[in-house]
């Protein structure tokens, strides 16, 4: 259950008043920021068969409630299944059920994983370097 002081922003999330800024619109954002309580309606599916298809978990967790979308990843190289995907649905009671039904639950022989998506983490930047090293660069 979400407080209804943090639907708003309340700048207690800020600490102590020293620590906000003077201008108070740069601390309160309004009711605009509502956006960070919407319950998370998109679920990750571990274990998948790398015959299982977009439609085959549509097909199944369409039997819990309305499937806005369902997704099984696949590898760039090979085009098969890397054995995980993701499924999003309607409303927050429909997560619930699809989790307590689905989660160990057997699909094409393998037992599934089922839970709430977290968000993606951001990776780190680099990646491979070619060349020479780090220049001023300046035109």
């Amino acid at each position: 259950m979400v407080s209804v002081s943090g639907l708003f922003c309340c700048p207690a999330e800020f600490g102590s008043r020293e620590s906000w800024p003077l201008e108070p619109h740069s601390w309160f954002s309004g009711p605009f920021c509502v956006w960070r309580f919407f319950v998370a309606t998109k679920l990750f599916v571990g274990n998948l068969s790398f015959s299982t298809t977009n439609a085959d978990l549509e097909a199944l967790f369409g039997q819990v409630g309305a499937v806005t979308s369902a997704t099984v990843i696949m590898d760039k190289i090979t085009g098969r299944s890397r054995g995980f995907g993701f499924v999003e649905m309607a409303n927050a009671q429909d997560i619930a059920t699809a989790i307590e039904r689905f989660n160990g639950a057997d699909m094409q022989g393998r037992a599934l994983t089922v839970n709430e998506a977290k968000p993606q983490e951001p990776r780190a930047g680099g990646g491979r370097s070619f060349g020479g090293g780090e220049r001023d660069r300046r035109w």
